[in-house]
This record gives structure tokens, sequence and C-alpha cells, in this order.
């Protein structure tokens, strides 16, 4: 299934501090040059801030990161936990629609769904408070049907209760999760038919359901100060062990008010502080490491050798803007859609910023392909697509294969 970016995006985005400071904390679990290991949990944060992920949010992660845009694009377009359409500005309604769900009734969960906020998913409520969507199984088989709203399950639904939840949602308020039928948790409904010794003594709510009302607010957006940022993995003397050197512990978030009233403690004994762990030392290389490493070459993007040769030889050479025409040259422009990844609305900005033909963009050198590639939509596409093998090759009356194919198929043809 094609998933595309909303056509309305916002103009910004930025992470909250604290949630920044969550994201950066997250970056240094990885070792140097692997920050982009981190893009999932990044782009989910950003998601429960905003709703859904925007434009501006993909790219904010893709510069964190130091990634191209399109490669976070597309994970972020593959992954279909990431809502990249504009969500319920109260809550985005999920009903489990597997097996055991629809067994039990969640077509009648869906039925509401489509009489009180939208007749098709991804679509918003009239009053932009609410928006569903039908996702596979959520893993409370035991307790469907059921549905997962903001970070909680709301359980043995039916269709009458579920109606119930949208109004109090609707109405400000933050309905218990958990069963709702009256069950503790998974048991059987007629109650516990073994390990019944252990029915005495237990809380008002499960866990799951006693953490929710214990942080109140379950469904609202996540600002990062809802619980505390935990670095385990940072040693005291802010030393990762996946790394050789120091990193800067990120700042607390300012601690959350309390959503309930809670009974003072008694104040315990501190105890005792257990002793450093050892930082983790690299082991001896593996016989044959240093071979396989070699044929796997780097994880990066290596550039042509001719090109690296001549980057060396003018050294940083920032950017240089190529040489421009006010108009094609007599005969007309070339069609620079034959170069592979240009399409009609590329070629008209390459138009615009003064370049009709082939021996043009043939022409440029590094520093003009950065000048260039700071004024693309997505940058990094003019290596990653040869256009400058590819020019030259049309320029000399040579045809490329995407040439051939192009001129076969009418790839561009309105």
């Amino acid at each position: 299934m094609l998933r595309r970016l909303h056509p309305e995006q916002p103009d910004s985005f930025a992470f909250t501090p604290a949630n920044l400071a969550w994201a950066e904390a997250q970056v240094t679990k990885f070792p140097e040059g692997r920050q982009a290991s981190a893009v999932i949990p990044l782009l989910w944060r950003a998601q429960e801030q905003e709703g859904w992920l925007t434009r501006p949010a993909i790219e904010a992660v893709a510069d964190m990161l130091g990634m191209a845009y399109i490669r976070v694009l597309e994970v972020a377009s593959f992954y279909f936990m990431f809502q990249l359409q504009p969500v319920g500005t109260v809550a985005h309604i999920q009903i489990c629609g597997t097996t055991s769900c629809m067994i039990c009734g969640a077509e009648d969960l869906i039925a509401v769904c489509k009489e009180k906020i939208a007749d098709k998913p991804h679509t918003l409520s009239a009053d932009g408070k609410f928006s569903w969507e039908e996702v596979e199984c959520l893993g409370s088989c035991t307790n469907a049907p059921m549905a997962q709203i903001g970070k909680d399950y709301y359980e043995d639904l039916t269709a009458k209760r579920f109606g119930e939840l949208l109004d109090e949602l609707a109405a400000g308020k933050v309905p218990v999760p958990g069963p709702q039928n009256g069950r503790y948790a998974s048991e059987p409904l007629k109650g516990l038919t073994s390990l019944t010794e252990y029915d005495s003594g237990k809380t008002r709510y499960n866990a799951s359901v006693q953490l929710a009302t214990d942080i109140g607010d379950t469904v609202k957006r996540i600002d990062g100060t809802e619980v505390p940022l935990l670095t385990p993995w940072i040693g005291k003397d802010g030393t990762v062990a996946s790394r050789a050197g120091k990193v800067s512990p990120p700042p607390a978030p300012a601690a959350p008010k309390p959503a309930v009233k809670q009974t003072p403690k008694a104040e315990a004994k501190p105890a005792p502080k257990p002793e450093a762990e050892p930082v983790l030392k690299p082991s001896a290389a593996l016989p044959g490491q240093e071979e396989l490493a070699a044929r796997k070459g780097s994880w990066r993007y290596e550039a042509p050798a001719a090109e690296v040769a001549q980057a060396d030889a003018t050294g940083d050479a920032g950017e240089e803007q190529p040489l421009t025409l006010s108009a094609a040259r007599e005969g007309g422009a070339d069609d620079l859609k034959l170069l592979k990844g240009v399409g009609p609305k590329l070629e008209g900005l390459l138009n615009e910023l003064g370049f009709y033909h082939f021996d043009q963009v043939a022409a440029w050198t590094p520093a003009q392909v950065a000048w260039v590639d700071a004024r693309l939509t997505f940058k990094g596409r003019i290596e990653r697509d040869g256009w400058i093998e590819q020019a030259r090759q049309l320029a000399a009356g040579e045809e490329t294969e995407f040439a051939k194919r192009a001129k076969k198929d009418g790839i561009y043809d309105e």
C-alpha cells in the first residue's frame, strides 16, 4: 500500500524541552556512527507529541541523526504505526479487528466509530476531536473486543459502553481503562477457578490500570514530563559502555505534577550505593574479522573513486554556482526527464535554476553539485541517481538504459 505525506503540513516542528532531552538520551545508546539506529524511537516520540508525523517532524529527526530526509521518510511510510495524516485532537481510536475481537463484536465497535466519528477510517470527526482506524491484533484476545485509546487498552467492550467512552472523552473526561465489564484483569468471567489464595489483598485495579490512573491523563499528547528521564546505560562518570569516550548526561525534565492526591510515605532509609560497574571493554578481534570488515566495506555511502579524488584535490570547496542560462539554446531544451529521478516537477525546477541541457549537468563539479543539491527538494538525489554520468552519455548522443525505457514506455507522458 502506497502511503504519502498529507498535503497540508505545518510550517515547523520542535521537540518540547523534555522530549528533546529524551531524544538526545536515546541517541547515546548507540555507538558513534550508528546514531541512525535511533530513528524509530525518535519518530515515535515526535508522533506522541504531535499526534501524527508531519513532514517538518520527519526532517527534524533526519537532521538530528544526520540522515537524508528520504531515508527517514522511507521508515515513516513503511511502518503503519506512524500516522501520516492529522488525527483527532482528543483521541485517535484503534479498534482491533483480528479474529478473537471480530468474533466477539469488533464490527459493532467499528459501527459506533462510523456513527459517532466518521464513515471512513483516518478521517477527522466533524469537530476535529476524534479519528479512528481498524488495526491488527493488539494482544488482548482474552478481553475481546477491545480498543486502544492513547496508551491504554479499553477491554471487554460492548457497543453501548464504547459509545459512552467516546462521550466521556468528548466531555473532557479520561475514562478508567482496562476491562469495562467488572473483570479485574483477564481471569475467567465467573471469577478465579485456581490460585484463589492470591485473590485477597489485591489493589483496586490491576497493575496496568493502576499506573494509568496514577499518571492521570494517558490520552493527551506526550510532552516528556510524564515520567522521569532514566539513562541507566550512562555511567555516573558520563561513560557509555558502547562508546570509547564520555557523553554529557541529558538534563532531567521538570517533574510532573501528580494527577491524583498521594498519601505521604514514611521516609525510607537510603539503600547502600552499589559499586560502579566496570565499563565494558572491546573483546579481542575474532579470526577473520578484519577480512570480513574489509569485504563488507563502510556502512556509509561512498562516492565513486573519481569523485573522491576530485574532492580531495579541491579540498572543502563548499558550494559554487554552476554556469546557468536565462533560456534554452537555439533548438530547444533537452528532455531532462531522461535523467533517472527527474520528473516533470523537478525538470521545471532545474529550468528555473537555469539548467536546460545535458552538457550543463555533465559539467558540474562537486562544489557545483552541492550548490544545486541545496536547492532541490530531496538532497543527495544527484549522486544517488548518477545524474552526471547519465548526462555525459546523453550529451554525447548515447542512450542510457533508463532513457530507453522512458522513451519506450512514455513514463512521463501526459
